[in-house]
């Protein structure tokens, strides 16, 4: 009996996912791997909740093909990237987790994918990945300004705290 890609897909699901969240730890330091690969849950641990659920939210955009909606899957992904970005991951390692999918969809499938033949599908279904992880790339560039941003804000007050007090403290006029 003939498979199709989105039927193996979804029937190894939990294992796809499992796989590309071990992927995803993997990018953190081993006490950091070791805490999200104990805790997936929001409650225990916010970081690797979000991630968990994120991953699930995005696996299931995919599958959905035509019928989804970009803006639906914004929320996660941008969950995702903004923690990679705050924590000072470099572009590609902060986007990077979404090419893990093909990695883990390639090592969970690969007997199937042979078996079947379905390498054209995969390809195609790869290419929703690209185009997910240009989504990713849109939007660590928006959360790297705004931090940008925060950071230039910062350091203005800060400065300007700064020559308040210089000025009390020498009997200067503040207003320059």
């Amino acid at each position: 009996m003939s498979q199709t890609l989105e039927h193996l897909l979804l029937k190894k699901r939990s294992a796809i996912l499992k796989r590309w969240l071990d992927l995803i730890f993997d990018t953190y330091p081993a006490d950091g791997r070791s805490f999200f690969a104990s805790r997936r849950n929001r409650i225990a641990n916010p970081v690797g909740g979000a991630i968990v659920d994120g991953v699930d939210k995005l696996f299931d955009w995919l599958m959905q093909g035509e019928k989804s909606d970009v803006r639906d899957i914004c929320v996660f992904l941008d969950n995702i990237v903004r923690i990679r970005a705050v924590q000072e991951f470099s572009a590609s390692h902060s986007i990077g987790f979404v090419f893990f999918l093909k990695h883990a969809i390639r090592e969970t499938l690969d007997s199937e994918l042979r078996k079947e033949q379905l390498h054209e599908d995969l390809l195609t279904f790869e290419s929703k990945i690209d185009s997910l992880a240009l989504l990713a790339f849109d939007n660590y560039s928006q959360c790297r300004e705004q931090l940008h941003q925060i950071r230039a804000a910062e350091i203005r007050n800060r400065t300007s705290r700064l020559l308040e007090r210089a000025c009390q403290k020498y009997g200067m006029p503040s207003e320059w």
